[in-house]
């Protein structure tokens, strides 16, 4: 192989891995889970109904927000809000098989939103729900 080849085999070679590594870093930034994005219209959030076909639970991302609500439909019909914000130094809330966690300081909460272990002592901040026809309005400011 002539050094002319090698130089430029390595170097597509060199700039392959580098890609393939900052893009799993890249991965790594954003939530490993689903969200609906929605706009904020009158200081609601408006989810279709049916987007409740598959699931009972709903991830929501208003747009310009930085945290994430998730959005629960109990079994009997009644849907619960839950703002996915630490209430201890404001760090998103990742989830977890049965909770939410914080990976800056390590406190869980249950899928109620309770606090199981802090350095966190209040629960989750939550928002009142209406239905509308075929949709769910969240309710920022009661």
């Amino acid at each position: 192989m002539e050094r002319r080849q090698f130089i430029k085999s390595s170097c597509n070679f060199c700039l392959l891995a580098t890609a393939g590594y900052f893009s799993s870093i890249l991965t790594a930034c954003s939530p490993a889970y689903r969200a609906i994005k929605t706009e904020i219209i009158d200081d609601t959030i408006q989810i279709p109904l049916y987007s409740f076909a598959q699931s009972d639970f709903q991830f929501v991302r208003p747009k310009g927000w930085y945290y994430d609500i998730v959005v629960l439909k109990k079994a009997d019909g009644v849907y619960e809000t839950m703002l996915l914000q630490c209430t201890h130094q404001q760090n998103q809330l990742l989830p977890t098989g049965n909770g939410y966690i914080c990976n800056l300081h390590g406190s869980h909460f249950d899928k109620e939103g309770n606090v199981i272990k802090g350095p966190a002592e209040n629960p989750l901040k939550k928002y009142p729900t209406s239905i509308d026809r075929d949709k769910l309005i969240i309710h920022l400011k009661a």
